[in-house]
């Protein structure tokens, strides 16, 4: 068990932040980059990484401290650190600044090109707070938001790898980042009922019925997409005319309906971060081999012929 201050950084939420590294596995073997990809290259991408880890902490800890009094009637967030009491809100402001002052020093370190990886991140955090402060009890607005930050994270990791990030990369991101987003809101109405305007303004106006809807075409939007841009020409270019991307495509089928499968069915299907984590086995099993058809497809050891 992790202590409370460290758990208080929500450091199982970083792994969102694997977006911002996306840019650069497909920059390895593109054979349009202008750029090789060198060490300096992959400093600057993790140095991006580290910066969105500390910026996603310093906004937990605000988000934290503002829900504070909602989170301690909450049947699961009431064991949040700081809504225990384990972490004191003065501690927690604190700790948020210092996350923040990490988090730019990283981001300047990461230099990017054209823009800054800095701009990036400056404008995911401003988001973000936009978002703890108000948007969060809009509907709709609240999911776009979280999708944006997902953005923002990719577009970060272009600009640290000095490569151009794919409009086909933008597009999967954002769907199944909706698909995520709205699932959650799915998994909160689920949980907390009628009470759950009282944690969430924005519930009040969410219909489970729409939810469903929305879930499934997003899910569907995010496998037709993936699949288009194995198909590209733009893809081919880059990595090959017998690119075997293709064969990865199952795997995301796959993964698009395990997730339906247990928000419908379970808990889990509520807590994206934890599921990539492994909280289903089939579902990481799924996962690891849609990891070793892309690496083998982008090393040339997998074709479509």
């Amino acid at each position: 068990m992790l202590p409370p201050h460290l758990l208080a950084l929500r450091p199982h939420q970083w792994s969102k932040n694997l977006f911002v590294l996306a840019a650069l596995a497909f920059a390895w073997k593109d054979r349009t980059q202008a750029v090789a990809v060198d060490s300096g290259t992959i400093l600057s991408v993790l140095a991006a990484f580290g910066a969105f880890c500390l910026g996603a902490s310093a906004i937990y800890l605000v988000n934290d401290v503002l829900d504070v009094e909602n989170d301690r009637l909450h049947p699961k967030k009431r064991f949040r650190p700081i809504a225990a009491g384990e972490v004191s809100i003065p501690t927690a402001w604190a700790m948020s600044g210092l996350c923040a002052a990490g988090s730019v020093g990283l981001g300047w370190l990461a230099g990017g090109e054209p823009v800054p990886v800095l701009a990036a991140l400056v404008a995911y955090v401003v988001l973000n707070l936009a978002y703890s402060a108000r948007l969060k009890h809009v509907v709709l607005v609240d999911a776009f938001c979280i999708a944006a930050g997902f953005l923002f994270r990719v577009v970060a990791g272009g600009l640290a790898a000095h490569a151009p990030v794919s409009h086909w990369l933008l597009l999967c991101t954002l769907f199944l980042a909706l698909l995520l987003a709205l699932g959650k809101r799915r998994a909160e109405i689920a949980l907390l009922g009628s009470d759950g305007t009282a944690h969430r303004k924005s519930l009040g106006a969410y219909d489970a019925a729409f939810l469903d809807q929305m879930v499934t075409l997003l899910g569907a939007v995010t496998v037709v997409c993936y699949t288009m841009y194995t198909l590209d020409e733009e893809t081919s270019a880059k990595f090959g005319e017998a690119s075997g991307l293709v064969w990865s495509v199952p795997f995301v089928v796959f993964g698009v309906g395990r997730y339906l499968l247990l928000l419908q069915t379970s808990e889990q299907g509520g807590n994206p971060t934890r599921l990539f984590l492994g909280g289903d086995h089939w579902f990481l099993a799924n996962l690891a081999a849609w990891v070793a058809v892309v690496w083998l497809a982008l090393s040339g050891h997998l074709s479509f012929t």
